[in-house]
């Protein structure tokens, strides 16, 4: 959990900029919420242009103190400080890469006090063949590892040459499992024939949820909440206070990492809800790490039922409403979620509010775009315990 640059800033990011968001976090209660990371993307080196002809060095003029000083005050405040670089030339914004230079920069970054690393080859390495693309998030890994030091490694080719079937095995805690995230809920087709929106990305993951789990993650993107169609980087016209709570629930419910990708000032009330809701994160932080998967849909898949099972043997239930329209929907626990619970009670996670218990199958409306999150507890049960 934490804060990333690109999504508002792109490579507009300044040592003053860093400081700030991390004063930013928090003053606005993110930090007590379980935001610690504070991870720089793409443009914080000094030179555009390959890796053969620039070192890799920390921009002068944008950070006048270096990484070092920045680490260590993100540090001093309760956080962690995350850095980005790719296995090309060039990164995606032609800025100097780290290709022939793995342990050279793994060591750097460690030495600066990193705490994450976003590897991106989404530009470097998009038509390489995958056992390619394999070695060189291997040798980054491996390089990190050497540093003895506790470095998150994020593995990101955009879903690309089946990156969740090995990610883990290498090494990475994280991998990007489409392209990237646009600011919309649900966007006709993809813009630029390129960009998920928030549900393609849901979509995209419901069938590799198995290669997520504790310490290795499907990575859906950055969160969008807050960006309200203003980024300098992202396309999209924005979204919905509506439709970033659901965006934010999904995201909770799969398991993804949470990453804002808005200015912290720029937050309303509204989203600074949103983002700090503790009973949503406590699903997303739970330590089963076990994601959501659709249980039922209706024949048009415009209604659906999202469920997993928590540490606590609870679950956690999402009813998400892709249509245009409200609609009712019906929650059975023996038929949609196959548990055998005869009475059960349920706590609404976004009104704070405790309901039951029951023994008929629960019903309650969704508007358009919502997603109802709730968690249930077993109360008693008979047959097929």
């Amino acid at each position: 959990m934490g804060w990333s640059s690109w999504n508002n800033f792109g490579p507009d990011i300044n040592e003053t900029l860093i400081r700030d968001t991390i004063d930013a976090m928090e003053k606005t209660g993110l930090k007590g919420a379980g935001y610690i990371y504070v991870n720089l993307d793409d443009g914080w080196q000094r030179y555009k242009g390959a890796r053969d002809e620039h070192p890799l060095e920390v921009d002068p003029l944008k950070f006048p103190n270096g990484m070092k000083a920045v680490a260590d005050y993100a540090h001093s405040k309760g956080f962690k400080l995350g850095i980005y670089s790719g296995p090309g030339q060039t990164t995606c914004a032609g800025f100097t890469g780290s290709e022939g230079h793995a342990e050279e920069d793994a060591k750097m970054f460690a030495s600066w006090g990193i705490d994450h690393l976003k590897y991106d080859s989404c530009c470097s390495h998009v038509d390489a063949p995958q056992a390619e693309v394999q070695q060189v998030m291997l040798d980054m890994s491996k390089s990190l590892i050497a540093t003895n030091r506790s470095i998150v490694f994020h593995a990101c080719h955009c879903g690309w040459s089946n990156v969740q079937e090995w990610a883990s095995q290498e090494g990475a805690n994280q991998w990007r499992i489409g392209q990237d995230i646009s600011d919309d809920f649900n966007y006709p087709g993809n813009r630029e024939k390129y960009y998920f929106d928030v549900l393609d990305m849901i979509d995209r993951g419901n069938n590799i949820t198995q290669y997520s789990g504790p310490g290795h993650w499907n990575d859906y993107d950055m969160l969008i909440v807050g960006l309200d169609g203003e980024s300098k980087q992202l396309v999209g016209t924005g979204a919905s206070d509506l439709e970033y709570r659901s965006h934010f629930s999904l995201w909770a419910l799969v398991n993804s990492p949470l990453l804002i990708g808005a200015a912290i000032p720029h937050l309303s009330s509204f989203d600074l809800k949103t983002l700090t809701n503790k009973e949503i994160i406590a699903l997303n932080q739970d330590p089963l790490g076990e994601a959501a998967t659709v249980q039922w849909e209706n024949e048009n898949k415009t209604l659906q039922i999202y469920a997993r099972t928590l540490a606590d043997e609870s679950m956690a239930i999402a009813l998400l409403n892709r249509g245009s329209e409200t609609k009712s929907i019906t929650v059975s626990m023996r038929e949609h979620l196959t548990v055998g619970w005869d009475v059960y009670r349920l706590r609404d996670l976004w009104k704070g509010k405790d309901l039951g218990p029951y023994d008929i199958p629960y019903t309650t409306e969704v508007r358009s775009h919502e997603v109802k999150v709730y968690r249930a507890w077993k109360v008693a049960c008979t047959v097929g315990c």
